[in-house]
């Protein structure tokens, strides 16, 4: 039976882990994650493997969230406040009304990762993606299109950021993904595994049309602007999207998107 503990003090200790969540975002959650909104939160108690620790509710979205409340174990607390007191917790107004604290998975060894996606698979390599947003989207698309994994180097923004899980609608909790140390070289990484490196620029060689799908396919995206090393591009399969004339720039959580598409 779940347990609904009313919170009438924005500074009540029990609900710590929310107070200023922004603020909080900013600096790092210390192996925690704060999920936000219904969607979300259906995917974190239904299908994600992260641990759920607290709910905190709006007085408002009780009622409807009843039938999720039958999934969460009993020892989960689910704190419910008033709209002005959950604002006054956070730091501004929540308008979904719905927070949960989550505890972070342990990343499995990019090896045994790669090692454990089976003889047909596409993952994602990342680098220096910063905008959460564009992390959120990337998460989103991987898992429409049936991505196994996501490969993030050192220099790109944390999928389990609140605005990256939201983007995501909860796909950051479910794609599984590892961050590499840096100088530790990805595309070794990739080869050793028997993975072909799809490299994504406006000067790729290949048209993304004309590319017969590798049975072990990895996406490697860059940042908008500086886009890829030069260096890995010297060593990947280069492939372009061709564009109307005069452009030839697109969103990169869009590009993830296209290419995944075709890979599929």
């Amino acid at each position: 039976m779940v347990r609904l503990i009313p919170i009438d003090d924005p500074a009540d200790e029990r609900i710590a882990a929310y107070r200023d969540v922004r603020e909080r975002d900013l600096v790092g959650r210390e192996g925690l994650f704060i999920a936000e909104g219904e969607v979300v939160l259906n995917v974190a108690i239904r299908r994600a493997g992260h641990r759920i620790i607290s709910l905190l509710l709006a007085e408002k979205r009780v009622a409807a969230l009843a039938d999720l409340f039958a999934l969460l174990p009993p020892e989960v607390p689910v704190y419910v406040a008033s709209q002005a007191v959950m604002d006054g917790i956070a730091g501004f107004h929540l308008h979904r009304g719905i927070l949960a604290l989550g505890r972070r998975e342990v990343e499995l060894p990019v090896d045994g990762l790669l090692a454990g996606v089976g003889a047909q698979a596409r993952v994602v390599a990342l680098f220096g993606i910063a905008n959460h947003d564009n992390m959120g989207g990337i998460f989103r698309n991987a898992a429409a299109f049936g991505a196994d994994a996501i490969l993030l180097d050192a220099d790109c923004c944390d999928p389990l950021y609140r605005k990256a899980i939201r983007v995501s609608v909860g796909a950051a909790l479910t794609v599984p993904f590892v961050r590499l140390a840096r100088g530790e070289g990805l595309l070794a990484l990739l080869d050793r595994h028997g993975f072909t490196a799809l490299a994504l620029s406006p000067a790729g060689a290949t048209d993304l049309a004309d590319l017969a799908p590798p049975a072990r396919a990895a996406v490697l995206l860059g940042a908008e602007g500086p886009g890829l090393p030069a260096d890995v591009l010297a060593r990947a399969v280069t492939v372009r999207i061709p564009m109307a004339a005069g452009f030839d720039s697109l969103n990169v959580a869009t590009t993830s998107g296209i290419v995944l598409h075709h890979l599929r």
